[in-house]
């Protein structure tokens, strides 16, 4: 079974548009949006409403920086911080371009750090270039839960 992609974005359009490229890739993984990082943390740590849910982490985590409730960073703080999560590549999908913003992400063990493009079609490639090389191309390291 393919790994799921985790977007943790609040923008509806964002949201929109990233599932459509992701779709235009034609990636077979499944893709869980969630709106705000406190529900991300806990779909992944199986708690809340997403305690039943089958185990096993995402092939990648596109996280927005500015999130309702917890914000991005610390999302990927936790993320590090939780033995289980920890290597789950999280890739920064944000319209920051402040220096502290990537500093501040790098710091925290973030994988990569995307600025996300104004012009749709910039947008659009970016998000399938994204999708292609963490599901598929990116071999990520064994993980006792997989």
């Amino acid at each position: 079974m393919l790994k799921p992609i985790l977007l943790v974005e609040d923008n509806p359009n964002d949201i929109e548009l990233t599932l459509i490229a992701l779709e235009k890739t034609r990636l077979a993984n499944p893709v869980v949006s969630l709106r705000d990082g406190e529900e991300a943390l806990q779909w992944l740590r199986r708690e809340g409403r997403w305690a039943e849910r089958s185990e096993g982490s995402p092939a990648v985590i596109l996280l927005d920086k500015k999130l309702p409730k917890v914000d991005g960073h610390e999302v990927l703080k936790s993320v590090r911080e939780d033995e289980e999560l920890r290597r789950i590549p999280v890739v920064m999908l944000t319209s920051s371009r402040e220096e502290s913003d990537l500093l501040r992400s790098y710091d925290l063990g973030v994988n990569a750090y995307v600025v996300k493009p104004v012009q749709f079609d910039d947008f659009m490639d970016a998000i399938k270039d994204l999708g292609v090389f963490w599901a598929v191309l990116n071999e990520p390291p064994p993980h006792p839960r997989a």
